[in-house]
């Protein structure tokens, strides 16, 4: 009977996130990366132990009131506050991503939570083990993947006004999470519904993400084809860049604009060959990184340093640096 509880409140969470891998023709995420994220997720389900622990003695509120009212902000904020620093540091460009990285510290977090169920509850009732592992865990991964997809999307738009960008999806997340809690349908059809609606979602995301990538794709290997045609054929002073790189000269001392350019033209070719890997792991190959690829980002490192803040932020119109365009480096530099 023990074992038959371990199977059914601790697999589903997992058995999904491995769906949603395998879903995932891009490959924009390592198992590693998984992995790591999914003990994360284990870690902050003991934090928000502690931290529900005193708040509960402290508020003096009954368990029904509290697992409603409190718990879903405090547990939400704490697997939320991760997916805001993968956002931040462009280690997420994509809802895909968003997605697997939030039902991965959400299993992360559902695993710890029935463990210590598991452990503290004797009650052998299947029905309870099959609630907790189809429902309350699936919960945990698809509130915080719905979060990591809302603040990806928000925070394309606003990408600097922190508010603007992860709070909606935070206050979606924890609604749904209380909803939850508060049982106004019996748990067996919650668990049911989330069963049904969460895989269908899940698809619909998955399916949209994957049409803007390669929209993206098809856009970015362009405009990424025309700027370095630009700089290698000598033509750029006679284009609009080359206009604006020339106003940079008043600004600046020559050397930096002779470093500026170089940091186009690397940045330009590294963009180029993420979004080729891409394509690449798409059709089904995993490419490795060159030599030359790893020379590239320690030439670009020096010329950052060269070019300063300043500088990067100067020609930040050229590159159309954004979240995502971090993003592709980041991917190669990994």
């Amino acid at each position: 009977m023990m074992a038959a509880n371990i199977v059914f409140g601790l697999t589903p969470i997992f058995i999904f996130l491995t769906a949603l891998i395998l879903l995932d023709s891009f490959k924009l995420v390592k198992l590693r990366s998984i992995l790591q994220v999914i003990i994360i997720g284990s870690l902050i389900a003991l934090v928000a132990y502690g931290i529900n622990t005193i708040a509960m003695n402290e508020l003096r509120l009954n368990a029904t009131h509290y697992s409603r009212y409190v718990s879903p902000f405090i547990e939400e904020i704490l697997k939320a506050s991760f997916i805001i620093f993968l956002i931040q540091s462009r280690k997420i460009g994509f809802m895909v991503d968003a997605a697997l990285f939030g039902m991965a510290v959400g299993a992360g977090f559902a695993f710890t939570e029935n463990i210590f169920y598991l452990l503290h509850l004797s009650d052998n009732n299947i029905l309870l083990w099959l609630i907790r592992g189809f429902g309350t865990a699936l919960m945990h991964g698809g509130a915080t993947a719905i979060f990591g997809i809302v603040a990806r999307s928000m925070f394309d738009t606003y990408p600097n006004k922190f508010i603007r960008a992860f709070v909606p999806g935070l206050l979606l997340s924890i609604i749904i999470h209380s909803f939850f809690n508060h049982f106004i349908f019996s748990p067996v059809i919650l668990t049911v519904l989330i069963i049904i609606l969460l895989p269908v979602l899940m698809l619909i995301i998955f399916k949209r993400s994957e049409e803007i990538t390669r929209t993206w794709l098809g856009k970015g290997l362009d405009s990424d084809l025309e700027l370095l045609n630009l700089i290698m054929t000598g033509n750029l002073p006679d284009s609009k860049i080359g206009a604006y790189l020339h106003l940079l000269k008043s600004r600046f001392p020559p050397e930096v604009v002779g470093d500026m350019l170089c940091y186009i033209r690397i940045c330009t070719e590294l963009g180029m060959r993420a979004k080729g890997l891409l394509l690449m792991r798409e059709a089904g190959y995993d490419v490795p990184i060159d030599a030359e690829t790893s020379e590239k980002f320690d030439e670009l490192k020096f010329l950052e340093k060269s070019i300063g803040p300043t500088g990067k932020l100067a020609i930040s119109p050229v590159l159309h640096i954004s979240g995502r365009s971090l993003w592709q480096l980041n991917l190669l530099e990994k």
